[in-house]
């Protein structure tokens, strides 16, 4: 199995550029002109986020048999579109085009008393939907640091390009490979002052040696990292998970609590880690049930075991 950040995520840089110059000079009816072509290309050209996009399709198909959904190529081509669609909403959030009155809350309430209280607090974020139009909750209330964890240096990069035409904003990109002491300490000092740290908690580790759990998803075993928990215990603060999706044109963020704080007696430590995978692979797919469209990870996600 292919891991996720061998995927030539730096091919789609180039037209994402081109496509940003396109949205700030002319706006979104102009770009979506451009769009199509430069999907349909990264379509064709990538074999492996084809066969996973269809992948996932059968997955959502087999587990939710009511929602009909296209698992084959033209599906896995509207997955694509989907995908890129969701640039595009990166694009307006990032640039300030996305506004408050564009956004329905739900659960934003318990954050802001979090903020207000200095408390900071841990977001669990994911690849479903559109974790940038997020970005937005910077701008609530007391003025609040939002941290953001990025994996690979191709979407650090990517974020600074989107950073130049943001509004003067306080988003914090945070590139790691690994969570290790000096990440954990410097997230620390993020937390004890009252700011969010995001980390997105469905993509396995980059570091081969890191610890995974197994959980199941859609209806088979699938690997989550351990590494968003055993960041909260160290953290000690309150846990939330956040997922944004896009519906008749509006975007939902709903902010759910996971853990006042948690924490791993040595005995039991490894049960409990894999109880607090399992708890967050139910509540992703959840989500992602409501629309699967939406759901971005275009590598082989499930093991292939016999379960």
């Amino acid at each position: 199995m292919s891991h996720w950040a061998q995927m030539e995520e730096r091919g789609i840089i180039w037209g994402m550029q081109a496509l940003l110059k396109v949205y700030l000079l002319f706006g979104r009816k102009v770009l979506q002109f451009f769009l199509y072509p430069v999907v349909s290309y990264y379509w064709l050209v990538n074999g492996k986020g084809r066969r996973a996009s269809r992948q996932y399709l059968r997955r959502v198909s087999t587990f939710m048999p009511e929602s009909k959904i296209d698992t084959g190529l033209l599906g896995s081509y509207r997955h694509f579109i989907g995908f890129a669609n969701a640039i595009i909403d990166k694009l307006a959030a990032w640039s300030g085009a996305i506004s408050l009155q564009d956004v329905d809350y739900h659960g934003r309430e318990a954050i802001q008393r979090h903020i207000q209280q200095g408390e900071g607090v841990l977001i669990l974020g994911s690849h479903l939907g559109n974790l940038e139009v997020g970005r937005v909750i910077a701008y609530l209330g007391n003025k609040v640091t939002v941290n953001v964890l990025v994996h690979t240096k191709h979407a650090e990069k990517f974020n600074k390009l989107l950073n130049r035409y943001a509004e003067a904003g306080s988003m914090n990109l945070i590139q790691v490979t690994e969570i290790n002491a000096a990440t954990a300490m410097l997230l620390q000092d993020k937390i004890e002052a009252g700011e969010l740290v995001v980390i997105a908690a469905d993509r396995t580790p980059i570091n081969a040696g890191s610890r995974v759990a197994p959980a199941r998803f859609l209806g088979k075993t699938a690997l989550f990292p351990q590494g968003p928990f055993i960041l909260a215990a160290l953290l000690k603060c309150p846990v939330y998970t956040l997922f944004c999706l896009k519906r008749g044109g509006r975007y939902g963020i709903y902010f759910d609590p996971f853990s006042d704080g948690l924490s791993f007696p040595r005995k039991q430590r490894e049960t409990m880690i894999r109880r607090c995978v399992q708890d967050y692979a139910e509540r992703l797919q959840h989500y992602c049930l409501k629309e699967p469209l939406q759901w971005f990870n275009f590598y082989d996600f499930w093991t292939d075991e016999n379960d």
